[in-house]
């Protein structure tokens, strides 16, 4: 018997506890759509000579497009943003499931406890990007009258959707705006150490593979560190 299919079996007897929800961020989370961000913003650079490297919108993912362009004083070129979501839209092939992801979820999926995503990218970009992974998910939140992470609104707004307590849902995370935005919302947090950034003090549970999901969040291990 597989670890996975040990853990869905006790699960299955209740001697595991588990959250009744986990919600999960969807860049460098779920999906590595780094490749597609790096071209939409080659173009953008192209197309409309901005000069900022990637390098350095980089540093802000996380945050809704509109607020980075604002941390990188580009808020005010034309065309920008309708530059930057075309080429990504079109260009959204080269985002790809990081491994193991997928076989993670449907383990989790299997012991009863629902997914949702929460992320800063649009609901029409979101949507087919989450359709390659194969599992449902109750909830899916993305910034529009609410306010985009840091802020916990989305987070908030995703338990509602869920009817779930904060106490009982997990949110896993790879930037420090996820982590800001599940401490504000009084989430448990789990930083995904294969994604795109890293934890701020106070260190939370650090997974080093998806994997790592399924032991450290659902058997109460002891928790990874960075």
């Amino acid at each position: 018997m597989t670890v996975a299919h040990a853990l869905v079996s006790a699960h299955s007897q209740g001697l595991l506890a588990s959250p009744e929800l986990l919600l999960f961020d969807l860049d460098g989370v779920l999906m590595d759509t780094l490749p597609v961000m790096k071209s939409a913003w080659a173009e953008v650079q192209s197309e409309l000579g901005v000069r900022v490297p990637f390098e350095a919108y980089a540093k802000h993912l996380g945050r809704p497009f509109a607020d980075i362009l604002v941390l990188l004083g580009l808020e005010r070129i034309k065309g920008l943003a309708d530059t930057y979501i075309a080429a990504s839209t079109r260009n959204s092939h080269l985002a790809r499931p990081f491994p193991g992801i997928e076989e993670t979820l449907h383990t989790i999926a299997r012991t009863g406890c629902r997914l949702g995503v929460v992320t800063s990218k649009s609901a029409q970009r979101a949507s087919p990007l989450l359709e390659q992974l194969g599992v449902p998910f109750c909830a899916l939140r993305t910034p529009g009258p609410e306010r985009g992470k840091p802020s916990p609104d989305t987070l908030l707004m995703a338990l509602v959707d869920a009817g779930t307590d904060p106490a009982d849902a997990c949110y896993v995370g790879d930037m420090a705006v996820d982590q800001e935005a599940a401490r504000r919302a009084g989430l448990r947090y789990a930083h995904a150490g294969w994604g795109y950034g890293t934890p701020a003090e106070p260190l939370p549970i650090v997974l080093r593979e998806p994997q790592e999901l399924v032991r450290l969040v659902f058997t109460g291990a002891p928790e990874s560190r960075a």
